[in-house]
């Protein structure tokens, strides 16, 4: 009995917190009827010593009900089809610019309307059972499994929002687009490209003019032009083609014709393709340098340095493939990253020319010398006692072909010391001996001289 008489002294002391204008009607309609009863204070059940008094008939009771907690949210928050979604996100734009700038009401509806597009995106794409992997033009695509991630899809051109769409990359060329968008993927992987025809054109920009592309985009074949009408025609730097803007994104890329012709490496901007292509090209020994600038040499002294230590490197392997703790130490595995450099000392790739150009290179090459060079004159018996005799002067050191002070025959791999061998004569004294064995081997005998 005590709870009920409380509850009828609240109701009768407040306001309908919900509906204030309705409620405070009622409230007088209620109090006239019921005055004989409930009008006088006296005629209230007494309320306990020690428990709160309510005194609030002229205002509303402070319950924290002065925000509008209550009602609906602007935007048909409800909504759940496209149609009442866009209307919807159209109604939040219009109140946000009704209500004044940084206020906290406006503050809400901002959050609102971004909800309420990425509702409208989940509906547009949604998040079905797929496949794992699709393949579609030489592309690999495999499903991505990151929610948090946000990237940019190759094929529209728009966010691909990870928590709520579903996405592919190609394993080969990393391609990514929406699961919207790959039917509309035109271009095959570039992966097989470099895999069937790993070269580069080594012509700076070699344009030919937007007429030769019938004023259309190199790729996607949409409408171009160089005043922007209907799209902005963009050149890439690599190929010297004209691209649209949703093919061509102002990419940076270092140009490999203008590195092996004018040892440039200032970044150019370069089509989504071509991207692709040269960052899958950037570690592959395509460039023979000798033949394509040879006088490149004389201007840098960073390319004769690393040339000289990659022929020295080569003159070390067969003291490793034939010593037993070199090959259990893995010695050549130093090089794992640039297996040209123990193959060939003329193939380079664009990743070597870039290090080349920034010191990286020559310094790791160095290390990489000096630990060889270590194993092979001080660590290992085995590879010391392979070691080379002056056979000129027949004194000195042993002497290994990779040294500085020595030189080698061509032909049959004789150390010298570069002194004695320059000083002597230009020809091997032991390809001279060689000769002349063989020709007195082959000499006919003379007349009275039994056969």
């Amino acid at each position: 009995m005590e709870y009920d008489e409380k509850l009828a002294r609240f109701r009768q002391a407040h306001l309908n917190p919900f509906n204030k204008q309705r409620g405070a009607r009622q409230h007088e309609q209620r109090a006239g009827e019921e005055a004989p009863d409930v009008a006088s204070e006296a005629t209230l059940p007494e309320l306990a010593p020690g428990e709160p008094e309510f005194h609030c008939a002229e205002r509303v009771m402070d319950l924290g009900l002065s925000e509008d907690h209550f009602s609906r949210p602007v935007g048909l928050f409800l909504a759940s089809d496209i149609q009442q979604l866009q209307q919807a996100i159209e109604e939040c734009k219009q109140v946000i610019l009704e209500l004044p700038e940084q206020s906290e009401r406006q503050k809400d509806a901002v959050v609102r309307l971004i909800h309420l597009r990425l509702k409208l995106q989940e509906l547009k794409d949604p998040n079905e059972d797929e496949p794992n992997i699709r393949v579609l033009l030489e592309h690999r695509f495999y499903k991505e499994k990151s929610k948090s991630v946000k990237q940019t899809c190759d094929r529209c051109n728009t966010i691909i929002w990870g928590l709520i769409q579903t996405w592919y990359t190609c394993t080969g060329c990393y391609y990514r687009c929406h699961s919207k968008c790959l039917n509309l993927v035109s271009k095959p992987c570039v992966r097989s490209k470099v895999s069937h025809q790993a070269e580069y054109e080594l012509s700076i920009c070699p344009e030919a003019g937007l007429d030769s592309q019938d004023y259309r985009c190199a790729e996607c074949r949409a409408p171009i032009s160089l005043r922007g009408v209907p799209s902005e025609a963009r050149q890439c730097d690599y190929t010297g083609q004209y691209y649209c803007s949703h093919c061509h994104w102002n990419d940076l890329a270092v140009i490999p014709a203008r590195v092996v012709h004018n040892w440039d490496f200032e970044p150019r901007k370069v089509s989504r393709c071509s991207l692709r292509y040269l960052a899958l090209m950037v570690s592959r020994p395509v460039l023979r340098l000798r033949e394509i600038n040879p006088l490149l040499f004389n201007y840098v002294e960073e390319l004769v340095e690393i040339r000289k230590l990659r022929q020295d490197i080569l003159l070390m392997k067969p003291y490793f493939i034939t010593c037993k703790e070199a090959m259990e130490a893995r010695l050549l595995l130093q090089l794992q990253d640039r297996q040209h450099f123990v193959e060939n000392d003329e193939m380079y790739s664009v990743q070597d020319l870039l290090d080349a150009h920034t010191g990286r290179l020559g310094s790791s090459l160095t290390e990489t010398h000096t630990l060889f060079a270590k194993h092979i004159k001080l660590d290992c018996e085995r590879c010391q006692a392979k070691g080379f005799v002056c056979e000129l002067c027949r004194e000195g050191d042993v002497l290994f072909p990779f040294d500085s002070h020595t030189s080698v025959c061509s032909d049959c791999s004789a150390v010298f010391h570069r002194d004695c061998y320059y000083d002597n004569s230009t020809t091997c004294p032991k390809c001279a001996r060689l000769m002349l064995r063989k020709q007195s081997l082959f000499q006919e005998p003379g007349p009275g001289v039994d056969a």
